[in-house]
């Protein structure tokens, strides 16, 4: 039931904006490289969609990810619970959207990341920077030739514009990723080749 209203969220917003844009489903197709099919059955809510897909939508869109993931709500109060969140994976990293905030002209989408051992994760760079906490587990992050490597309770922030990856020491790593890039700058295009293994993409 959770991952459903998830999904829910999610064929919500696609079609919404998908409207909004004044764009068919054979249109978007061909901006996303989605099979219209494929699309059908995410505006339908019964889809399952990869992180590819949802960072291609993002940029075919040109709307950040969290317009596709996040109920459009403002409370005074905001409740998330991870276990009803969309999981958008890659070949090594999991990630579940927390929040999307706009202050004034810079964009914060706030993450929970989850880091696989066995794969590294590579960002060919994009607008923003980029801020890592490490919660559990041993992270390399950061430039491939020089990586930051980050206990439990480390913390770090780097330019997202230059080659980085993600990369365990032994197992598994849970961390907080925030994304911070400006509003002008389009959607991080962390989906693109990010989530192709040998790739290298970018994270804001």
């Amino acid at each position: 039931m959770v991952r459903e209203q998830a999904g829910q969220v999610l064929a919500t917003n696609l079609r919404a904006l998908r409207e909004q844009a004044d764009l068919s489903l054979s249109e978007l197709a061909r901006r996303s490289g989605i099979a219209k099919g494929t699309l059908s059955q995410l505006e339908s809510g019964t889809g399952n969609p990869t992180i590819e897909t949802v960072f291609s939508l993002s940029n075919a869109l040109e709307v950040p990810v969290s317009s596709l993931l996040t109920e459009r709500t403002d409370p005074d109060v905001v409740l998330v619970r991870s276990s009803g969140l969309e999981v958008l994976s890659s070949n090594a990293v999991d990630l579940r959207m927390l929040r999307r905030m706009d202050v004034t002209d810079t964009v914060f989408e706030l993450y929970d990341q989850r880091v696989r051992p066995g794969e590294v994760q590579h960002s060919e760079g994009h607008p923003g920077r980029e801020h890592v906490v490490v919660t559990s587990g041993l992270l390399r992050v950061g430039p491939p030739d020089s990586p930051f490597e980050l206990g439990p309770g480390d913390y770090v922030c780097f330019p997202a514009r230059h080659p980085h990856i993600y990369e365990t020491v032994g197992g598994p790593v849970v961390s907080v990723l925030l994304l911070e890039y400006p509003a002008d700058a389009g959607p991080p295009t962390l989906g693109g080749s990010c989530a192709r293994p040998g790739a290298v993409s970018r994270e804001a």
